[in-house]
């Protein structure tokens, strides 16, 4: 039987989290209820329940770790969070290729 995937697995994420993160996850865990902060394009909030701690703004763009930039999400939504922002900073540090239009030969001087 395979071992099972640990999801800190190969992860330095770990190490960059601020002193006291278990205490702030509990923290954050009680104000949003133990459930998902996502809402619904109709005002609807998603009734699963969380489990992860986000941080609104990423590091990555100058977000904190102050209360007010973490919410509660459920696994679905913070996969899903996290895919659109990994997505995102890949397009920025991807380099543009602008090669100049060819026109048909019969149309060349």
């Amino acid at each position: 039987m395979a071992e099972p995937r640990k999801p800190w697995a190969g992860s330095t994420r770990r190490e960059t989290l601020p002193r006291g993160w278990a205490r702030l996850r509990r923290q954050v865990i009680r104000r949003d209820g133990g459930q998902c902060t996502t809402k619904y394009s109709d005002g609807r909030r998603c009734e699963l329940p969380g489990t992860d701690v986000d941080h609104v703004i990423p590091h990555s763009l100058g977000g904190s770790d102050d209360m007010d930039n973490l919410a509660l999400l459920c696994p679905f939504h913070h996969r899903a969070k996290s895919s659109s922002e990994g997505g995102t900073a890949a397009a920025l540090t991807r380099v543009s290729v602008h090669r100049k239009p060819s026109t048909h030969p019969a149309l060349d001087d």
